[in-house]
């Protein structure tokens, strides 16, 4: 058997905002990222309840998809589970399946006869029944179905650490909880009911106190009830007297209860507690993992979770968090539609450190460069009539035409809805014909141009000049600079620059693209580099893809452009419910 809990598929059916969810985890740590009300608390607390150390627990009608309770939620788990889970043993016996590294099938030879499965696992459910009831299962081989016993989940032993700022469970006895699996002694709440019985808590009423009790002992006498009232530790529904009993500390000279130092302390004390536990095979939830937590805390506990020998599960909306995701880690999205996507640390490595907030987005639209992004940014700005951050979408930097390439494929393949607008820099044309077809509208690649040279080339020959101008950053004059250099003068007056152009036979605005794209074509060998940086002082930089957006606009580029970006920006739009536009205002 297994040495730890593990498990292989998820799925989940009509539980709160999830209508249908299945996935397939990866050993480790499993980080679930994505915008707000996704769905990520809820995938957590499906698998709280799933392993619920307690038969306690309740269900209500907002745990059913659309409140509608007259047809059952399902989670169910395909788990592989240790020995020490008592799972064999259960009154009746809970036949193992077969893992094939997709679902569980059952374990038959080829001539149908069953056999040892090579990878035993089990398929644990919970159904919220019609009568608001949760109900516990294992499901058989031979499509049977039997109860999963609160043994058996206590011994799974299942850490949960949600976002509920004074959620201490852990610290604390309650059956189930790490510390109860810690201190593993079955007969010590027995011992301390027995203690605290013979406490005589009547000695310490006040006068009036007793006396009000002798009165009601006399009216009892009186009507044939039990007599000789005395106050003393009794037990029932509700809090066990283990839920009153839990780990102390010393502070200045204190013993403080645990439960009331800070939220991050708490976190990093429930999960050394669960560390302690006999093999540290328990599986772990932690909703929003930066709660409590300063970075160098929240650093060293996502290294920590990295080497843990049991199954963790995360949420979190820090990009700390996910920039300190290492390859021991797995990064995962979940989006609007409840499907959740892989995210293969190869592929986005880059973006994962540079710009995380990619992954925290509702929707994200990945510009290839600083002028992609920039001219992303207004045109969103105008569609939205607003900052589209409000509305959960975020222009991000893909860092380069093949770093984009692998991103934006990472995330059509994990069929995760992003936009991207990017240069046609000739190479790799089958990934884009292929990334092109996945993702339809919500991907711009410039036919044969960059976007400098698509935007510049729609604005009109009489409108170059003001192109041209930037007297606020002291643009204006570099920039001339550039076009004197290229076609080999030193006076950098427009006059002069028409003129030399006349004469080699070139036209201003393509002089204009090249400069503005940092293009070397036609440079002396010692003046290359300087060339390739000219782009910087065009449109490259930051706020340079601003500066062509509002000039796109400002000098009549926009209706020659308006067929390629506005399938773009639409698409965008109805992806956060927006309604598409038929133009951008001016």
């Amino acid at each position: 058997m297994s040495a730890t809990a593990i498990v292989h598929r998820l799925r989940i059916l009509g539980f709160r905002g999830l209508k249908e969810f299945d996935w397939r985890p990866k050993q480790g740590m499993n980080v679930i990222l994505g915008g707000g009300d996704m769905g990520k608390t809820t995938v957590l607390d499906a698998l709280a309840l799933l392993f619920s150390p307690t038969n306690s627990a309740t269900v209500a009608e907002t745990d059913y998809w659309q409140r509608e309770t007259d047809t059952e939620f399902v989670i169910e788990a395909t788990v592989s589970l240790p020995e020490s889970s008592g799972i064999e043993g259960q009154r009746r016996m809970a036949f193992p399946w077969h893992w094939n590294g997709k679902e569980a099938v059952q374990p038959v030879s080829k001539d149908g006869e069953p056999v040892e499965p090579d990878v035993p696992v089990y398929v644990i459910r919970v159904r919220g029944t019609t009568d608001l009831e949760p109900s516990w299962e294992v499901a058989q081989p031979d499509g049977t179905a039997d109860h999963l016993t609160v043994s058996v989940r206590r011994q799974i032993g299942l850490v949960r650490l949600s976002s509920d700022e004074r959620n201490d469970r852990d610290l604390r006895l309650v059956y189930g909880s790490a510390l109860d699996r810690l201190v593993a002694d079955s007969s010590f709440r027995a011992r301390i009911g027995r203690a605290v019985a013979k406490v005589p808590l009547t000695k310490e009423l006040n006068a009036d106190s007793v006396k009000a009790l002798e009165d009601l002992n006399e009216k009892m006498d009186k009507n044939s009830l039990p007599t000789g009232l005395t106050l003393g530790l009794t037990s029932g529904q509700g809090p066990s007297i283990g839920s009153l009993i839990g780990l102390l500390a010393m502070h200045q000279g204190k013993e403080i209860p645990l439960s009331s130092w800070g939220a991050g302390t708490r976190r990093m004390a429930a999960l050394e507690i669960a560390a302690a536990t006999a093999g540290n095979a328990s599986l772990t939830t932690i909703d929003e993992i930066e709660r409590g937590l300063e970075p160098y805390r929240l650093r060293k506990l996502l290294g920590i979770l990295e080497e843990t020998k049991g199954q963790v599960f995360v949420t979190t909306h820090s990009a700390v968090a996910i920039e300190c995701v290492g390859k021991k880690g797995h990064l995962w999205y979940l989006d609007s539609k409840g499907h959740i996507g892989y995210l293969p640390a190869a592929k986005i490595a880059a973006q994962q450190r540079r710009e995380p907030e990619t992954f925290l987005a509702k929707f994200a639209a990945v510009g290839e460069g600083k002028t992609e992004v920039g001219l992303l940014s207004f045109v969103l700005r105008k569609a939205f009539n607003g900052n589209p951050l409000d509305e959960g979408v975020r222009v991000c930097d893909g860092q380069g035409n093949d770093a984009v390439l692998d991103l934006l494929e990472t995330l059509a393949d994990a069929h995760i809805e992003f936009a991207g607008l990017v240069d046609d820099e000739r190479t790799s044309p089958g990934r884009w014909k292929k990334l092109k077809e996945n993702m339809g509208d919500r991907l711009l690649q410039w036919p044969s141009a960059a976007s400098e040279g698509a935007v510049i080339e729609a604005i009109p020959d009489d409108k170059l000049e003001e192109l041209i101008r930037n007297d606020d950053e002291g643009l204006t004059g570099i920039r001339l600079r550039h076009l004197a250099d290229r076609v080999g003068l030193q006076p950098k007056d427009m006059a002069s620059i028409k003129a030399a152009l006349a004469k080699q036979d070139k036209t201003l605005k393509k002089l204009i693209i090249e400069a503005a794209t940092g293009s070397t074509a036609g440079a002396p060998e010692e003046e290359a580099a300087a060339w390739k940086k000219h782009g910087q002082q065009w449109f490259k930089r930051d706020g340079g893809g601003e500066e062509l957006g509002s000039k796109m606009i400002a000098l009549g580029a926009w209706p020659s452009l308006k067929d390629k970006l506005l399938p773009l920006i639409n698409a965008i739009l109805t992806a956060v419910g927006r309604q598409p536009i038929t133009g951008l205002p001016t």
